[in-house]
């Protein structure tokens, strides 16, 4: 994934600190009453918590209220598609994932919404890696074992995913591991997840805030990450390419926008909000519990990450051979 320079990220930071440190006058009429997150996955999916630990940090600086309100379901379609149609006052501001923003496009042959048309960029907020996790009756505990088991039962055994992070993760592992999987899409991660523990699918790639928790608490198995090196959060488990499907590197990056046409002063001044946030010590537990990494720019820098995001997603939905719906 490209990267913002640790300069640019520097910077930004400085911005925003200079930025909130501003006269009152400068804006004292924005903002003056509570902000809306809307998130496009359901409570207790990674993006819900990062939008409620941002969301409590913002409120502290704001002084208003910070509301976060999921709005889960058809990969993104419904939260992304409130936010584009809400007045561009700067208090409704979308929370998402590059789902809604560099892979839908590519999976879907018409969009409720433009994802660059509709949304003025404020900020990326974080990205990290997934983490491959079974549940504990299937009798595999290597990435290994899993794909041996599969060849015997093409089509046999299911993976879910609640976003278009897990299922392109899937969809990958199935091309570059040879086996042929039966995919289960579901409305969040964490609806994926109750299934995996109730055995109704086999395997999911999510999230590490989601899946890390069950695999801590012994109620699902983990086989790999996706990323290209080990989480801190679990030293034991390696990455998927090291277990033996070289080349395979799969994550994620969460980031804010607003509905295009908000003015720019209040882009700028939301902008200043959030990366003060995801930087404060209320939010640092997230991403230290999550394996996250803070991940903050400018509006600039987010529009043009996020069209090298979206080129790289078309580029993998193209080669795993998933025709759009």
């Amino acid at each position: 994934m490209p990267a913002i320079s640790r300069s640019a990220r520097a910077a930004a930071l400085a911005a925003a600190f200079a930025a909130l440190a501003l006269p009152a006058g400068a804006h004292a009429e924005f903002p003056d009453k509570p902000i809306r997150f809307v998130v496009p996955f359901a409570a207790g999916s990674a993006t819900d918590q990062l939008a409620r630990a941002i969301g409590q940090a913002m409120s502290v600086e704001a002084k208003v209220s910070v509301v976060v309100d999921d709005k889960p379901g058809a990969n993104g379609f419904i939260a992304a598609g409130d936010v584009a149609k809400a007045s561009p006052d700067g208090y409704t501001v979308l929370i998402t994932t590059n789902t809604t923003h560099a892979a839908n496009e590519h999976l879907y042959k018409k969009l409720p919404y433009d994802p660059v048309k509709d949304f003025a960029p404020l900020s990326a907020l974080g990205r990290g890696g997934q983490i491959m996790v079974v549940n504990p009756q299937l009798p595999v505990k290597t990435v290994g074992e899993f794909i041996a088991l599969a060849k015997k039962q093409p089509g046999k055994l299911s993976f879910g995913s609640g976003s278009s992070s897990s299922r392109i993760a899937g969809e990958l592992f199935q091309q570059m591991a040879h086996v042929e999987l039966l995919h289960v899409p579901y409305k969040s991660n964490p609806l994926a997840v109750t299934d995996l523990l109730g055995n109704q699918i086999q395997m999911m790639i999510t999230d590490t805030a989601t899946g890390l928790p069950q695999v801590k608490s012994g109620k699902l198995r983990a086989l790999g990450v996706s990323g290209k090196a080990r989480s801190p959060l679990a030293p034991d488990v390696p990455t998927i390419d090291e277990a033996g499907v070289k080349g395979y590197e799969m994550s994620y990056w969460f980031a804010a926008y607003a509905p295009a046409g908000t003015p720019p002063a209040v882009v700028g001044r939301l902008n200043a909000l959030l990366v003060k946030a995801a930087h404060s010590e209320t939010a640092a537990t997230f991403y230290q519990t999550t394996g996250t990494e803070v991940f903050t720019g400018s509006p600039a820098e987010l529009a043009k990450f996020q069209a090298q995001e979206s080129a790289k997603w078309g580029r993998i939905i193209k080669a795993a051979n998933i025709q759009p719906e």
